[in-house]
């Protein structure tokens, strides 16, 4: 049997684990057909300061540019709230209403709450230096000792390190202040999943989903991913029919994961997910279907030469006598 061409390309690029994402993925759909229509989406360009960070229903988008610009060309239809946070300025939220599109202008106003910068500072240590980020989450919870946030990201950065003790005793304090958070959850859910605790982690993620309505993509990779993981697991043992059944899960996860991140840069190692389970399942043209979306959203992505190779190898699959 051939290798399946996305997963020769996962191998060679290193791509062993998704992202967890900001927020901010839950409540299964059947997923779409190879001849799905097309998601209606809008064009917005959020216009705010310089290098502020964006992100639709928790979802990040990207970073503005140095004229406080940042173009999503796959912005959802339906009404939406748009965050916005630069060093320095207070963070404000505001909501995008179903029939806006074009230039959002979102102001923004310095801050000296201290609580406030303790806090940015601290997410700008996250991805260099934990053992300083977390002091620095740590002072703006002693400055503001509800601020959600800080407890949650705080939480975040222990479950990302491996630190177990630490991230469920942030969790802790996390829930006591904001008890049904969809956030709390998934991060609950990843520790429990490093510990090698599955039931816990996939309740945890469904109550995540919960607590997010229905939206919470984070939540639906993360059960993608479990699923994947059983779906090997069970083939490895010729346990064949636990294999298609693990399978089918993870393909319905991942592909609500997918439209709720609705073109997002996190999207990216999702849609390798995706199409790969497909294949294994044997259902090229569902993978082909994934990959040209993907190609769709991300044309001038680095990734597309291979996502274009990935199609027409599983075409001549596709075409194969049976």
């Amino acid at each position: 049997m051939r290798s399946s061409p996305v997963l020769s390309f996962i191998a060679r690029s290193g791509i062993r684990r998704l992202l967890f994402c900001v927020a901010a993925l839950l409540l299964f759909v059947p997923h779409a057909p190879a001849q799905a229509a097309k998601p209606a989406f809008r064009s917005v360009t959020v216009v705010t300061e310089p290098n502020a960070i964006v992100w639709i229903d928790g979802v990040k988008y990207g970073t503005t540019a140095e004229n406080g610009r940042l173009l999503i060309a796959t912005v959802a239809t339906g009404k939406r709230m748009v965050r916005v946070r630069a060093d320095g300025f207070k963070e404000v939220s505001r909501p995008l209403l179903a029939s806006q599109k074009g230039d959002f202008e979102i102001p923004l106003t310095k801050t000296n709450d201290e609580a406030e910068l303790a806090y940015q500072q601290a997410e700008v240590l996250a991805g260099s230096d934990r053992e300083k980020a977390a002091e620095a989450y740590k002072k703006a919870i002693r400055l503001r000792p509800r601020f959600a946030e800080a407890h949650i990201a705080l939480a975040r950065l222990y479950s990302a390190g491996r630190d177990a003790e630490n991230a469920e005793k942030a969790i802790k304090e996390a829930r006591k202040i904001v008890p049904r958070s969809a956030e709390v959850s998934v991060i609950e859910g990843r520790v429990f999943r490093d510990g090698g605790d599955d039931d816990k982690a996939i309740a945890s993620f469904k109550r995540a989903i919960t607590e997010g309505g229905g939206f919470q993509p984070e939540a639906y990779t993360g059960l993608g991913l479990m699923y994947k993981e059983k779906a090997e697991s069970a083939g490895a043992s010729a346990d064949y029919d636990g294999e298609k059944a693990n399978y089918i899960q993870a393909a319905k996860n991942f592909t609500v994961a997918v439209k709720q991140l609705s073109g997002a840069p996190d999207a990216v190692s999702l849609y390798q997910f995706l199409g790969l389970v497909y294949e294994q399942q044997k259902k090229f043209a569902e993978a082909i279907a994934v990959y040209r979306e993907f190609l769709r959203f991300f044309p001038d992505n680095p990734e597309s030469a291979a996502f274009e190779s990935f199609i027409v190898q599983l075409k001549k699959q596709l075409n194969e006598p049976k």
